[in-house]
């Protein structure tokens, strides 16, 4: 017998937690990688995100969107995650594991060195910038969306895409100048 705290249907929300895991597991792990988690820790920080969605889920407003709300907490466990200080003392560019090189939609997109171009732009954005650049120009949320999730006002969400534009274009050249 299931354990009562795993539970599908959450009280009070009408949300059914495992159709929503299987429908938006993979836009989450999209946005974590984007918001510069590390492919070797993505497995457990998708789970953490899903943990603290499961159990917040009574508090959700079905009226609204679902997908800025998991954002939100998306951004929180990689903003949690990138302090860790063993991530301090990571060597960049050295592969942790072996990569699988099977296609999927975002590799059919872009290739490999596209890719690593843009990712290596991001990491160039500061926590706050990259938040509202990567849910509004990669997620396709909008300014409203993105400032209720994160709690912030659209003028600042706006100033922040504003710049965190300027900023990307300009690691994205720099990087692809860079052999």
């Amino acid at each position: 017998m299931g354990s009562p705290a795993l539970a599908p249907a959450v009280a009070g929300s009408g949300v059914d937690f495992e159709r929503l895991f299987e429908d938006e597991l993979d836009y989450v792990w999209k946005a974590l990688r984007r918001l510069g988690v590390r492919e070797a820790d993505l497995d457990d920080q998708v789970n953490e995100v899903f943990l603290r969605v499961h159990q917040r889920l009574a508090d959700y407003d079905p009226c609204r969107p679902i997908r800025p709300w998991l954002f939100a907490f998306a951004a929180r466990v990689a903003a949690e995650q990138r302090r860790l200080s063993r991530n301090a003392r990571e060597i960049p560019g050295l592969p942790l594991e072996a990569r699988d090189e099977s296609p999927d939609a975002e590799e059919n997109a872009a290739t490999n060195e596209t890719r690593a171009h843009v990712l290596a732009a991001l990491d160039e954005l500061d926590r706050e910038k990259r938040e509202v650049f990567v849910a509004i120009e990669l997620a396709g949320h909008s300014g409203p969306e993105v400032a209720g999730a994160l709690g912030i006002s659209v003028n600042t969400v706006y100033s922040r895409l504003r710049l965190a534009r300027t900023e990307f274009t300009v690691a994205l050249r720099r990087s692809r100048r860079t052999p």
